[in-house]
């Protein structure tokens, strides 16, 4: 079935003005939620954080910190949407936190447009490591 009131969820994997759920969607509220126990149990720096608040903030978005869950579900409960619309993670931890959405409401998942077409999946949790992946295969061509 197709969502006709759905909210958006940004999570840090699609935290750009390419997002797809937010180019499909432009006009729907959308939420990004700074994952309270995620930041103190895996140590997440300040840099990082910096860059996760300062990216929210050039999308239209609404910001919260808590269990990301429970606020995507309370967000579509209270702009009484019909589901959620988001892009495809990668990180398994944002696709528990996807299953637990659906649980409760319709998620649609866009897969996101490709930065580079990578010979193998990417190695999660530094950018550098990925990076090292990508960079060759992102020059290849000139």
């Amino acid at each position: 079935m197709t969502l006709q009131r759905p909210i958006i969820w940004v999570h840090e994997e699609a935290l750009g003005s390419r997002n797809p759920a937010l180019l499909e969607q432009p006009d729907r509220p959308a939420i990004f939620v700074f994952d309270t126990r995620w930041i103190r149990e895996a140590c997440i720096s300040r840099k990082r954080l910096g860059f996760l608040y300062e990216s929210a903030l050039d999308l239209p978005v609404t910001l919260r910190k808590g269990d990301v869950a429970r606020e995507v579900i309370a967000f579509v409960e209270r702009h009484q949407a019909d589901g959620v619309v988001s892009s495809l993670p990668v990180d398994p931890r944002l696709e528990r936190i996807a299953e637990s959405i659906e649980q409760h409401c319709q998620l649609d998942l866009l897969a996101p447009e490709q930065f580079v077409d990578m010979p193998r999946p990417p190695r999660l949790g530094r950018f550098s490591r990925y990076w090292r992946d990508a960079e060759p295969v992102v020059w290849e061509g000139f």
